[in-house]
This record gives structure tokens, sequence and C-alpha cells, in this order.
């Protein structure tokens, strides 16, 4: 079965331009215009992968990335926004949200393409690794769930790999560039900003359960994961 990807965009050029990437791409394009549109066609299945506009109608992009963050069905499902926003602030506001990469309209077909074999990639690589417990954190890599000793964790998709990462690389340091290339693969696309906010954003996953310093900063050196204050 090919990947399914629903595109969320209320703009038909930027559909088809869509589509006709993912049919170069062997991907199976689902076609949403709206909110009530994508939420029908999740409910119908729950695609391998989400392009989704920042601007729509009704209800915004951004805030249909944090909704489909809280829910479980969509958790897990990768997410790429496509905005002709290329302000800094409004990508970091894309990343909190949820979101785990974007594309600056106008973008070209290559482009597009690049990013979601990306984001595909490191879905495919995270089926594949292993569970790993340190300290009161524990890993199922099988089920892809997070456990805070035997509670639970929700945790976004760019968080659970950069938390797989940490917990087997413990102690050391890693620079914001030592980061984006193990996690992300050293895509050319993914600015060291990036980085930091997603370091947010797992920290405060990890607070409720009193987790959130054994992600700590190295000033001057990046970051590091340790049960050792």
């Amino acid at each position: 079965m090919h990947k399914q990807i629903l595109i969320v965009d209320d703009e038909p050029a930027i559909r088809d331009m869509v589509a006709f990437a993912r049919r170069k791409g062997d991907f199976e394009p689902v076609h949403a215009g709206d909110a009530r549109q994508a939420q029908a066609a999740i409910a119908e299945r729950v695609p391998d992968l989400i392009l989704l506009d920042w601007m729509l109608p009704g209800t915004s992009g951004l805030e249909l990335a944090r909704r489909w963050r809280r829910e479980p069905l969509t958790r897990e499902v990768p997410i790429i926004m496509l905005t002709a926003r290329g302000e800094e602030n409004d990508r970091v506001g894309g990343l909190e949200a949820g979101v785990d990469d974007y594309v600056v309209k106008p973008f070209s077909t290559r482009e597009l393409l690049a990013r979601i074999r990306a984001v595909m990639r490191r879905s495919r690589e995270d089926e594949e690794d292993g569970s790993i417990q340190v300290g009161p954190l524990r890993i199922d890599g099988a089920a892809h769930r997070v456990y805070a000793g035997e509670a639970p964790v929700v945790i976004g998709p760019t968080e659970y790999r950069l938390l797989h990462f940490f917990m087997t690389h413990a102690e050391r340091v890693y620079s914001r560039a030592q980061l984006l290339d193990h996690v992300w693969g050293g895509s050319v696309y993914v600015e060291e900003r990036t980085v930091d906010v997603h370091i947010r954003r797992l920290r405060r996953t990890l607070e409720p359960f009193g987790a959130e310093g054994l992600v700590q900063t190295v000033r001057g050196a990046g970051y590091r994961f340790s049960t050792t204050p």
C-alpha cells in the first residue's frame, strides 16, 4: 500500500501541483480544502503525513496542527506546514504548534519532495529503534511509546526522535549542528534555531513528570541528557 499524504490547502493550483509531486514520488494524495474536509479524510484513513497550509478558511492551519497534536489518532502523524510567511517568528510559531517541518511558498516540486522524503525516512527509522530506559524514563520502541515510571508520556514525533537520541547517547554533549545531523538527518532546510524550539517542547512534555531537568543546557556547547544534575 502506498503511503498516503493528506494535502490540506484551499488553493486548487497548489493542490494540483502537490498532487503531481506525489504521483512522481509514489505517494497517494488525498485533498482537503478546509478543516472539516481534513477531519473527514482522517476519519476515513489516518494519513502517513500531512501537508498543511497555514492560511485556511475558518480554522487556521496553526490551530489544526495544535488540535491534531492533542488527539491520539493524529498525535504521531508528521506535519509539514505550507506557508507564505517567511518571517522567523511565524516559522517558530509553527514548530511550537507541533509542526515537524515547513516549506515557504513559492516552492519547487523538487524541494517539496525532498522535505517529504526526509520526514518519511525519519519516521521509518523511528520504527526500527529499540527500547531503552534511562533514569525514570523508558521508551518502548516496538510500541513507539514513552513512559515516566508507569505513566504514559504524550509526545510528538520530533520530540520522540530527539528523546530517543538523547537517551541512547546519555551523558554526552551535542551541539545544535550535531543534533540536526543525528536527529533531523542533516537536512539543509532545517535551521539550528529549530533545535532550541524542540528542546523547549521536549522539556514541557517532561515537566509534568518532573523529568524536564534531564535535558540540560551546556552553555556555549549545546545540550546533554543526564540523570546527574
